[in-house]
């Protein structure tokens, strides 16, 4: 072992839990934005083995299980928080940006290919989940509530080049998911809302809108980005 391994041993052991979950978050980050994927079967693969296998490897090797438990208090937050969310889905999928950019890989309505994808958009909100509302909120509940607000800014700046609307409620969405997952030590709320909601919207924009386009552009007409 040559001194410089011997170093960046001994000042790992030396970080926190925190200290190195946020090391760790940092590599597979890099290791992410790095390894390109492009059909949805290449992107599950990805963010299985970078969000899910990585956190969860780092997590279990420290004695914490960053969110992938269920109890009471979980599936009664993970009920209210996806009721909470359903009308922004209904209503967004109505909306002519959203209904342009969506559904994000191929797909159609018939059961022999909607289900695959459904199935697959669910194992991407269980990715994104762990990733940032696992390994970065509600493992790093050491910091206390302000864990809620380490990963809004890197969660929004990956939602770039999608539609401003989306784009612009990123943060927020992502600081209330934590929030949730914080008060119910799981991952459980929002891994149900997210990927329930993804397969949701890809459902109603491959329908007829639910609301007439026109109609919800008047309703939000006074929301100051692009609809």
């Amino acid at each position: 072992m040559t001194s410089f391994t011997r170093t960046a041993r001994s000042r790992v052991e030396a970080l926190t839990w925190v200290q190195r979950a946020f090391l760790g978050a940092a590599l597979i980050l890099f290791a992410y934005v790095r390894w390109q994927t492009d059909t949805l079967d290449e992107r599950v693969v990805h963010d299985v083995l970078l969000y899910i296998v990585g956190p969860l490897a780092l997590g279990l090797t420290h004695g914490r299980r960053i969110g992938w438990t269920v109890d009471r208090t979980a599936v009664r937050n993970t009920v209210l928080l996806a009721l909470f969310v359903l009308p922004f889905y209904v209503v967004g999928s109505s909306l002519p940006s959203i209904r342009t950019f969506y559904p994000l890989w191929e797909t159609t309505l018939a059961p022999g290919d909607f289900l695959p994808h459904a199935i697959k958009l669910f194992l991407l909100a269980l990715a994104t989940e762990t990733y940032f509302r696992g390994l970065l909120c509600v493992g790093v509940r050491d910091l206390g509530p302000k864990a809620v607000f380490v990963s809004p800014v890197v969660y929004a700046l990956l939602h770039s080049g999608k539609p401003p609307i989306e784009l612009a409620l990123s943060g927020p969405t992502d600081v209330l998911f934590g929030a949730v997952d914080y008060a119910s030590d799981s991952i459980l709320p929002s891994v149900v809302a997210h990927g329930c909601g993804l397969v949701l919207l890809d459902y109603l924009v491959l329908r007829p809108p639910v609301f007439p386009p026109e109609a919800v552009l008047r309703w939000l007409r006074w929301v100051p980005v692009p609809l």
